[in-house]
């Protein structure tokens, strides 16, 4: 497994390590012991997945306050650019994002601390987007901020005339607007 730095602090790219034959391939996907040898201490405690098809776009979606989410988000079929908005108040990249391709082909995974705002587009047909969760989800602690956003900046890689999202998603405010609750 190899960690790589994105240049916003606890945001890292993870790439397995892939041992392939004639047969197919194999790799781990976590491994508590890499990550905690990387410095890395994160106790996973659910998992989630989604389909969804071309241009879509899930997010900006954070959890406030004690239900706070780390995540390890990786793509099982399709392509999608997932985005990490940096919302930790203090923060040198506070307000800043990465983006990273995350597919089935190139099997790369993010790692995203507590503090950030999290979101994907679909890029392929469909995406089956699976991710781990150190804190379980809690309705009345969600918050999110506006996709589209020109102040933060996002070039989701679609056509956003035709993006699809949810009613939720098309409420949230502007980064101007938020008022940050991570330190």
């Amino acid at each position: 497994m190899h960690f790589i730095d994105t240049g916003i602090a606890g945001v890292y790219v993870v790439e397995p390590r892939l041992f392939e034959d004639r047969r197919g391939y194999f790799f781990e996907s976590y491994s508590k012991a890499k990550f905690e040898a990387a410095g890395l201490h994160y106790d996973f405690i659910q998992d989630n997945q989604s389909k969804s098809g071309y241009g879509t776009v899930r997010g900006l979606h954070f959890q406030k306050g004690e239900h706070a989410q780390a995540k390890l988000v990786r793509v099982l079929e399709g392509c999608v650019l997932d985005v990490a908005v940096d919302l930790r108040k203090g923060s040198p990249s506070y307000g800043r994002h990465v983006a990273v391709e995350l597919s089935a082909e190139n099997m790369r995974q993010l790692l995203i601390p507590r503090g950030f705002a999290h979101g994907f587009s679909v890029l392929s047909k469909t995406a089956v987007f699976s991710y781990k969760c150190d804190n379980l989800y809690c309705r009345e602690a969600e918050g999110g901020l506006c996709f589209d956003d020109p102040a933060l900046g996002i070039d989701w890689r679609i056509d956003m005339s035709h993006a699809l999202t949810s009613e939720k998603d098309r409420l949230y405010k502007p980064f101007a607007e938020f008022e940050s609750c991570f330190s």
